[in-house]
């Protein structure tokens, strides 16, 4: 599989069947791409198609309905929860053309119920019953990752506290025939791990990798894995998280559905000692709440995990 950049050099782009990831030879391959551009696609997951294509179903349903009926789950003023396009919070940002639905799922007494469209009606149970198949598939991938650095497999998910969090970000991008304008910025990702699930026709998701942006190929029902800032923190710099950013199409709309993890909000994150030692020192400082720390820092055009080296 090959995918398109900048230079038009035609660059390889990876594939994991992450059911054999029980094998030392799948490990390390593992490890190579995490360690290089920390972003591949993942087959092998074991979700069925009837499950990924009824969440994209759903998602495009609610888009379809008119304004006013998704207006009624309009995000507040500077909240970020709920339908919208992007918060304005500088005269001179980047423009974007993207309307999204950002929603907790886990922990269940978390979500904002007011914010979840009952239209259509299956909505909801479709979003439950997927986000619990991309936890298991999260779950996998992070004590396969901490096996492929020699850790105990929990290393990661031990760092989570009693109620980690689990939210997705359903995304809509209108057709937008000027080239200036982003579906979204670039940006790292606030969560350990990010799955999504791209639109099963059009590409428009650019992985940034040696200078370069590279365009991240359609397959249908595959799930595109990409490592947040989180996890190049605890991983002590071992693995990256890629700068990404989404091109708009002239012709056709676009959907894809995000599903990020993140530790309890209070849970300090910093670089598991294991992998701090004299041949690597500790690169980075422990955060509180990554997630508010990477959304300022994005929005003031720094890097988050720049700003937390030490």
């Amino acid at each position: 599989m090959v995918y398109e950049t900048d230079s038009d050099v035609p660059v390889t782009f990876p594939v994991i069947d992450i059911s054999l990831l029980s094998s030392e030879d799948e490990l390390q391959k593992l490890r190579s791409i995490l360690s290089s551009c920390g972003c591949f696609q993942a087959t092998g997951h074991g979700i069925s198609v009837e499950c990924l294509d009824k969440m994209r179903e759903v998602a495009q349903q609610f888009f379809a309905l008119p304004v006013e009926e998704k207006q009624k789950y309009s995000r507040s003023p500077n909240e970020a929860y709920g339908y919208g396009d992007d918060l304005v919070v500088s005269d001179n940002q980047v423009e974007t053309c993207c309307y999204r639905l950002l929603l907790r799922v886990f922990p269940e007494d978390q979500r904002r119920m007011n914010l979840w469209p009952e239209n259509p009606a299956d909505f909801g149970k479709t979003l439950h019953e997927y986000a619990l198949k991309i936890r298991s598939v999260m779950n996998d991938l992070s004590k396969a990752m901490a096996r492929s650095l020699e850790l105990e497999e929990n290393s990661f998910l031990n760092q989570f506290g009693d109620q980690p969090v689990l939210e997705t970000r359903i995304n809509f991008y209108p057709p937008c025939s000027r080239a200036e304008v982003l579906g979204v910025k670039p940006h790292l990702d606030r969560s350990t791990i990010t799955i999504l699930l791209q639109d099963k026709e059009v590409e428009g998701l650019q992985v940034l990798t040696d200078g370069e942006w590279h365009t991240v190929p359609v397959i249908p029902h595959a799930l595109v894995i990409n490592l947040g800032g989180l996890m190049q923190v605890m991983t002590n710099g071992m693995f990256k998280s890629p700068l990404h950013r989404v091109l708009t199409n002239g012709n056709k709309l676009r959907m894809s559905v995000a599903m990020l993890d993140e530790p309890e909000a209070e849970k300090e994150i910093g670089p598991l000692d294991q992998l701090v030692h004299h041949s690597s020192p500790r690169l980075y400082r422990s955060v509180r709440n990554f997630a508010a720390f990477n959304y300022e820092c994005f929005q003031k055009g720094k890097n988050s995990l720049e700003e937390l080296k030490i």
